[in-house]
C-alpha cells in the first residue's frame, strides 16, 4: 500500500509500506466525549475493549470499540466463529472513530517532534511530523487520499489543535484483517475534527448498524457434538437418533460500544435448526430434508429411549450400506438467526450464522441391537 510521508512543508515522498507503525510516545485519554456517555452494560458481562487506552498506537486494525459477552459464552469448552450463510455479505471494512482531544493530539506532536518517528494521520498514511504542525498546529489545508474518489477532497487546517474547543479529532480504522481490502480505501479523510456531542456527517461514519456488524465478527459459538444413539456405531437399516439437550445450546448475545459518542449495539445468535449430512449417499435423514428445528424448550431431536430402535426418530440417520471399516463423516451444522439492537431504538437482522462439526460414524452389518 502506498504511504505518503511528509519530509517537511510542502515536500511529499511516495514509499511502499505495510503493517502497524507506533508513534514513539507515552499513553493518552480521551477525556471529552462526543454525544455523552455510552449506554452502561447490562448483566455484567465479560468485557474486552478494542484497544488498550495506548491511543498514540497508529495500527490500521486497532479499534477503540468495546466488546462485552453478554450471554451463552462459557469460560470452559471449545468456543469457534460462525460463518455467515451469505458469503457476499461482510461487515464494514472500515469507519471512523474519535481518537485525541486537542490537548492529547498537541501532546503526542509535541513528542513525535522530540522524539522522532512515523505517526498515523489515517489508516493508510504514515506520517513524520511536518503534516501536524502544519495542518493541525499552523492551519494550512492538506488534501484528504480518497484513492476510490473521483478527485482527492480538501481538509481545512485548524489552528494550536483547536484547543478550547469541545470535541475530538477522529480517524479512520480498517477491520482486522482487510486491510489490503480496497474497500478499506473508502475511509480516505485525514485526521478531522467533531464538535462534542455530533457524529459526522460522512457514509462512513460508525452507526448503530457499524456496532452490529462488528459484534457479529467477535460471536463465538459452543463447539458440541451431537448426541447419538448408538454412539459413533450404527447398524445397517436401523435407525440412529439424533439429539441436542436444550442446555447445550442457548443465544449467544455480544455488545459493542464506541467510546465517547454514544453509540452502541446489542447483536444475538439465536441456534434455529441443525442440518444432517449423513455422509454417503447409501443413507435417509429424519426428516428428509435433513433439518431438524428446535424444539420450544430449545433442545433438538427427542433423546432415544429403551424400546425406540424400531421407531423412526424425529431427527436422525439411517445408514443402508456398512461403512467397512471407512467410517462416514456425519456432518452436523447449526444454523444460528442473527438479530440486533442499539442506539435509539434501532434493530434489524443480520444474515444467519452456521458452525459445522464431523464425526465419525461407523456402520455394521449385524441386525442385532440392544433394546
Amino acid at each position: 500500500m502506498p504511504r505518503l510521508i511528509s519530509e517537511g512543508r510542502g515536500k511529499w515522498a511516495v514509499a511502499l509500506a505495510v503493517g502497524s507503525v507506533l508513534w514513539a510516545a507515552g499513553t493518552a485519554q480521551a477525556d471529552k466525549p462526543v454525544g455523552g456517555s455510552t449506554s452502561p452494560s447490562p448483566g455484567g458481562g465479560e468485557q474486552q475493549g478494542g484497544a488498550d487506552g495506548r491511543t498514540l498506537l497508529a495500527s490500521v486494525s486497532q479499534s477503540r470499540i468495546q466488546v462485552t459477552y453478554l450471554g451463552g459464552r462459557t469460560k470452559t469448552g471449545s468456543m469457534e466463529e460462525l460463518t455467515s450463510v451469505d458469503p457476499s455479505w461482510e461487515p464494514p471494512a472500515c469507519w471512523y472513530e474519535p481518537v485525541f482531544t486537542p490537548e492529547a493530539l498537541k501532546a503526542a506532536v509535541e513528542d513525535l517532534k522530540k522524539n522522532g518517528g512515523l505517526g498515523a494521520v489515517n489508516a493508510h498514511e504514515w506520517w513524520t511530523s511536518g503534516i501536524f504542525v502544519d495542518h493541525y498546529e499552523e492551519g494550512e489545508e492538506q488534501d484528504n487520499f480518497d484513492l476510490n474518489s473521483s478527485t482527492n477532497s480538501t481538509a481545512k487546517g485548524y489552528k494550536d489543535y483547536n484547543q478550547g474547543k469541545d470535541g475530538m479529532f477522529w480517524r479512520s480504522v480498517v477491520r482486522k484483517g482487510h486491510e489490503h481490502d480496497p474497500k478499506a480505501w473508502d475511509c480516505g479523510r485525514i485526521m478531522f475534527w467533531q464538535d462534542a456531542g455530533t457524529i459526522p456527517d460522512d457514509e462512513n461514519a460508525p452507526k448503530p448498524e457499524t456496532l452490529a456488524a462488528y459484534a457479529y465478527d467477535q460471536i463465538d459459538v459452543p463447539k458440541t457434538e451431537v448426541e447419538l444413539k448408538p454412539q459413533a456405531k450404527s447398524t445397517v437399516n436401523l435407525p440412529t437418533w439424533v439429539w441436542l439437550d436444550k442446555g447445550t445450546f442457548k443465544e449467544v448475545k455480544v455488545r459493542a460500544e464506541l467510546p465517547n459518542t454514544g453509540l452502541w449495539a446489542e447483536t444475538t445468535a439465536k441456534p434455529v435448526a441443525l442440518h444432517l449430512e449423513p455422509g454417503t449417499e447409501d443413507a435417509e435423514t429424519y426428516p428428509a430434508s435433513g433439518e431438524c428445528e428446535i424444539n420450544a424448550d430449545g433442545s433438538i431431536g427427542t433423546p432415544y429411549t429403551k424400546g425406540d430402535a424400531d421407531r423412526t426418530p424425529p431427527c436422525g440417520i439411517r445408514y443402508l450400506r456398512a461403512s467397512n471399516g471407512e467410517p462416514y463423516q456425519l456432518k452436523a451444522s447449526v444454523t444460528w438467526e442473527i438479530s440486533w439492537e442499539g442506539t435509539d431504538g434501532a434493530h434489524g437482522d443480520l444474515p444467519d450464522g452456521t458452525f459445522e462439526t464431523t464425526q465419525d460414524m461407523e456402520v455394521q452389518e449385524i441386525q442385532a441391537i440392544n433394546r
